[in-house]
């Protein structure tokens, strides 16, 4: 028992460390063959970082176990806004900032409200994934086509050093080599952590679909934790609020786009009855930050934990 939380921490951890070295090596290598650093930011930088729950939700859906492989996506997508925007705020009030995140905020929500309605059927299938795809593709357009209109309005630059893990100084076999770990990495930590997390359900006698929920989907949404607090500490709100909603758009259209075109994924009645509208209602708790404004207070940061720990309180219960 003890050797599956040792296996399961040391999974996570390669995990964090080959998305990381992902992240880092595809981008360099994209700017070096000219690839534009807009372009970068919106498309390989956002499925760089989510590259650990993608290769978990399509390793559990291969290995019959869907529910670790929903449970991580939708656990992850409520863990970053109950816990990753909530306990950094109780550290450091998040003050609204000059970013306008009201839009994107919109498509996270229809995003989900499009995720929830495939799911219905019992089965995200081949076509929901498709569909998935498709949505984030036009979401992505618009993305770029209001940035280069519009560059000012979230500080956004062509400038290389302002891409997440651009270094224009990193030799040609460094680029080489954190892209080999990551590909390398990434793979071994998702099949060790779905075996492990496999494992520790069957030890307590509780579900895979709450492994998922919990163990799995805290796990991976520790870089969002990390970016938030360290967003909080340098009073950045937008960098923040932006942060979760885009990693959750992402997470619901392309990480399980891709992983139900890969193999149809089953969806637990549980989900439906429950999980998936804690995520909506969690994902709701927003309006007040995006469209009127309100600081992210000490207040609001202990609210939205607590409400996290009585939702994991409920999924282990």
């Amino acid at each position: 028992m003890m050797m599956d939380w040792v296996v399961a921490s040391a999974s996570l951890v390669l995990l964090l460390l080959a998305g990381d070295a992902l992240v880092k090596g595809a981008v360099n290598l994209s700017l070096r063959l000219g690839v534009p650093a807009l372009i970068v930011s919106l498309t390989i930088v956002a499925f760089g970082t989510s590259a650990p729950e993608l290769l978990i939700s399509v390793q559990a859906s291969l290995e019959n176990a869907p529910g670790i492989a929903l449970g991580n996506v939708v656990g992850s997508n409520t863990a970053n806004i109950l816990l990753v925007l909530g306990a950094p705020a109780i550290l450091s009030t998040m003050r609204t900032s000059d970013c306008e995140t009201r839009m994107s905020y919109v498509q996270m929500i229809l995003a989900s409200g499009l995720f929830i309605a495939l799911s219905l059927g019992g089965e995200l299938t081949r076509t929901s994934g498709a569909i998935l795809l498709v949505a984030l593709v036009a979401m992505l357009y618009y993305a770029f086509l209001k940035a280069r209109r519009h560059p000012a309005s979230c500080h956004l630059s062509d400038a290389e050093e302002d891409v997440e893990g651009a270094d224009p100084d990193m030799p040609w076999d460094k680029v080489l080599l954190m892209l080999g770990l990551g590909l390398i990495g990434l793979p071994i930590g998702a099949g060790l952590l779905v075996h492990s997390s496999v494992a520790i359900a069957r030890d307590f006698g509780i579900s895979e679909t709450a492994i998922g929920l919990t163990l799995v989907a805290i796990g991976t949404s520790l870089p969002e934790l990390a970016t938030t607090v360290m967003a909080a500490v340098r009073r950045q709100a937008d960098v923040a609020l932006g942060n979760v909603i885009g990693s959750n758009m992402f997470n619901l259209l392309g990480i399980m786009g891709i992983a139900s075109l890969i193999h149809p994924i089953p969806v637990d009645p549980s989900f439906v009855e429950f999980d998936f509208w804690i995520m909506l209602g969690a994902s709701l708790l927003l309006v007040p930050f995006v469209f009127f404004r309100k600081d992210l207070t000490r207040g609001w940061g202990i609210a939205l934990t607590a409400l996290y720990t009585a939702y994991i309180i409920a999924v282990l219960g």
